[in-house]
């Protein structure tokens, strides 16, 4: 641990240790920041008041509160029926289907810790992932994007020592459990204990420095902060659509899709595959007021719509995050969007909506050049040269913890603000700007890649001899992943090559790189460490 000395450790029923910060949680409960409720208590509640509100919506589905806590209420009692017990794991790898909504209510109603995995990963991941946070359960899809999660689900749980129950989605498989067949064993009338608010609630992975996927814990009571500053400041009403293009096994999506609808009764309308001409279409046809994602979502959005002639008049606001977001995207949307709010924001997994935007009314200049407005949050710079340092931060929705203690060490000051890794400085008293990552992480597609991961698998290949990635904007991606190699005899590697060998060590596509650059030798400091920025600026220059 850091040594924080108003940090103590509690132990929940699992076993895991979580940080408990007195101080911090006396500020939240002081400034009503903790509901200290779960959405299973909010999705009694609103059943009983408003049990034919539409909460969900994908494709032709559309699921009233009434629906949705029934399934829900009744899956949880068939996930108890197979053993499952309050503070296991319970992991799902789904794409944007409203069987996720589902699952995430039946583990909050049931004590359980929610773990959302991208579905972009494959065998490599998964078998680190499932057995690290010892997951009891996993739903899949049968398939998903032309690839087959029921096989690799078969080889996954052959590597490991005590693998989880298998639920298939829209499918099913002979060594597994269907879907429909799971929730049919339990009833709908069943009755549960009362969820402690301040237990973990969630379980995400993020990827690190260490090359290594760290297990971020967040509990209802941090997840409701998050949901209350959406709520405050992005206009976030009963009533409001918020359109759901971001994977649900992200912070943001996630909480999009399974809590605000239950905490604050709007809607969440889903979109399981990008595509940004059938994005504008929903838009449109449900009237959604609201949308988040990384760049690449707005670029193509906003492209689609001006193709189309539609100013998408029901937005109401355009959050954007997760890579860098350039000012005139901004500017160009908010002028085709009419009497839409489109905005730059900050944050992480660790600490989601470090800053919320810019909603001042005209400010345009704060929306498009700066990540947005300092919310809950307490901000402060360390390190700084001239005023530009290492943001760290402290706030009521900041994780309790990691899942591993090693990953602790160094991560939070003795005041107990954790250190984001991320450079920056604070304009105008009270917005951020992001300059860099102090971490190197790529972030493609709003996922993020650790540049270390990869190139620890690649250096094992017979023909490199040494590989340093970095990352460089791109206006398809958000991020473009480039490996600079010194090969072994002069071998001709290229992204194919790569890809090839990467794809047969089980890892998940989204990491390849795209682009390869062949060296005799690696820039190196008097260390002998790889200069990477001379690298990035190197591959600037020539695109």
């Amino acid at each position: 641990m850091s040594g924080v000395e108003n940090v103590a450790l509690r132990r929940e029923i699992n076993g895991w240790s979580v940080r408990v910060d007195e101080g911090r949680v006396e500020r939240a409960r002081a400034a009503g920041r903790w509901l200290d409720t779960t959405i299973a208590e909010a999705a009694a509640e609103l059943n009983r008041a408003d049990p034919d509100r539409v909460v969900v919506v994908e494709g032709s589905t559309r699921l009233t509160v009434r629906e949705l806590y029934s399934q829900a209420v009744q899956l949880a009692d068939a996930m108890r029926g197979s053993g499952l017990r309050p503070g296991d794991v319970v992991s799902f790898m789904l794409p944007n289907w409203h069987e996720g909504c589902v699952v995430y209510l039946a583990a909050s109603i049931a004590g359980l810790v929610a773990n959302p995995l991208v579905t972009a990963y494959r065998n490599a991941e998964l078998t680190f992932m499932l057995a690290d946070c010892r997951s009891r359960m996993i739903f899949i899809p049968a398939n998903y994007r032309r690839h087959d999660y029921v096989a690799m689900l078969d080889e996954v749980c052959r590597e490991l020592r005590d693998p989880p129950k298998v639920v298939v989605v829209r499918g099913a498989a002979p060594r597994f459990t269907s879907y429909t067949e799971l929730v049919a064993r339990g009833q709908s009338t069943a009755a549960f204990d009362r969820v402690d608010p301040d237990s973990v609630r969630m379980i995400l992975y993020t990827s690190g420095s260490t090359g290594r996927p760290k297990g971020v814990l967040h509990t209802h009571n941090t997840l409701n902060a998050v949901i209350k500053q959406i709520h405050e400041t992005w206009r976030c009403e009963a009533g409001s659509r918020f359109f759901v293009p971001s994977p649900i096994s992200h912070i943001g999506g996630s909480m999009y899709a399974f809590e605000l609808p239950l905490l604050f009764k709007t809607t969440a309308v889903l979109l399981d595959t990008w595509d940004a001409e059938v994005a504008v279409q929903i838009i449109d046809g449900e009237r959604c007021t609201h949308t988040a994602g990384a760049t690449p979502f707005l670029q193509q959005i906003l492209s689609v719509a001006q193709a189309r002639g539609t100013r998408l008049p029901s937005l109401e606001v355009f959050i954007c995050g997760g890579a860098s977001v350039p000012p005139s995207l901004v500017r160009e949307a908010t002028d085709w969007f009419s009497g839409c709010v489109v905005t730059r924001v900050y944050g992480s997994t660790e600490v989601p909506t470090i800053t919320v935007g810019s909603f001042r009314p005209g400010d345009i200049a704060h929306a498009a050049d700066t990540d947005g407005e300092i919310g809950y949050a307490e901000v402060k710079i360390n390190g700084a040269t001239g005023d530009e340092g290492e943001i760290w931060v402290r706030a009521p929705q900041m994780l309790v913890g990691y899942l591993r203690v090693e990953d602790e060490t160094d991560a939070y000051d003795a005041d107990g603000y954790f250190r984001s890794g991320d450079l920056g400085r604070i304009v105008d008293e009270r917005f951020v700007v992001i300059s860099g990552r102090k971490k190197d992480l790529i972030i493609r597609y709003g996922e993020n890649i650790s540049p270390k991961e990869v190139e620890d698998i690649l250096t094992s290949h017979p023909d490199v001899a040494e590989v340093s990635i970095v990352g460089i904007p791109s206006t398809r991606t958000g991020e473009m992943a480039c490996a600079f190699i010194v090969p072994r005899g002069g071998t001709q590697l290229t992204v194919n090559t790569l890809a090839e060998y990467l794809s047969a060590r089980g890892v998940a596509r989204f990491k390849f790189p795209e682009r390869v650059e062949l060296r005799e030798v690696m820039p190196r400091n008097a260390a002998g460490k790889i200069l990477k920025h001379v690298l990035r600026a190197e591959l600037l220059e020539r695109t």
